[in-house]
């Protein structure tokens, strides 16, 4: 694995750069923001990571490691590639990206070309868990999230499917009455399954979604 380059930038274009590595030049893809920061003839720095392909080797660079690691783990959730991933980290900063999943805020992803509301709530749902926030005040996790972490996330995923947030909470409520140790667990995917059952259920729930998907 390459894990970083260091060398003589040689050329910075509006999506990638080129850095001369005694003679050899090794072409990176990256954000603006970190494109912004290399300048032609004088030495650069880039964190990398190596995306392999059946007929094609792509690297993609960062400006710091927290960058690489979100970059890495956004790469985990089914449906984001590599340049939707850094299409992320165009728009967000590594921490607001830590934020937006750990509460479960699918609009900041929907911020994103590319993503859609469907998108957005298979990304805080698939990322629960995996980006933890570096700081530790009030804006790390809203008061709602602290008594129970995982409601934001089914929320966020369930608005993304089509109902209003106000239904959403409503339904998980009562959901989870029938089925307590779901709520004593905490776990996101598992919750959010005994929700749709439970709307299932009942064929009047449907009269609870909304009608817009946008």
């Amino acid at each position: 694995m390459i894990s970083f380059l260091r060398g003589t930038v040689a050329h910075v274009g509006l999506s990638s750069a080129v850095i001369d590595l005694n003679g050899a030049g090794m072409s990176v893809n990256a954000t603006p923001q970190t494109l912004s920061g290399l300048r032609i003839g004088e030495e650069g720095k880039l964190y990398t990571s190596l995306i392999v392909r059946e007929d094609s080797l792509t690297l993609f660079g960062f400006s710091s490691d927290d960058e690489r690691e979100v970059f890495d783990v956004l790469l985990s959730v089914s449906g984001v590639g590599p340049r939707l991933a850094l299409a992320v980290l165009a728009v967000h900063d590594p921490e607001a990206i830590r934020v937006a999943a750990h509460t479960g805020d699918g609009k900041a992803f929907t911020k994103v070309p590319g993503i859609g509301p469907k998108v957005a709530g298979r990304i805080v749902l698939e990322l629960a868990g995996k980006l933890v926030p570096h700081g530790t005040g009030s804006t790390a996790a809203p008061a709602a999230a602290a008594s129970a972490p995982w409601k934001p996330q089914v929320v966020a995923a369930m608005t993304s499917l089509g109902w209003s947030e106000k239904d959403a909470t409503a339904s998980i409520d009562k959901a989870l009455s029938d089925s307590p140790e779901l709520e004593a667990g905490g776990q996101v995917a598992e919750i959010l399954r005994a929700t749709l059952r439970w709307l299932g259920q009942d064929g009047a729930r449907a009269g609870n979604r909304v009608g817009s998907r946008g």
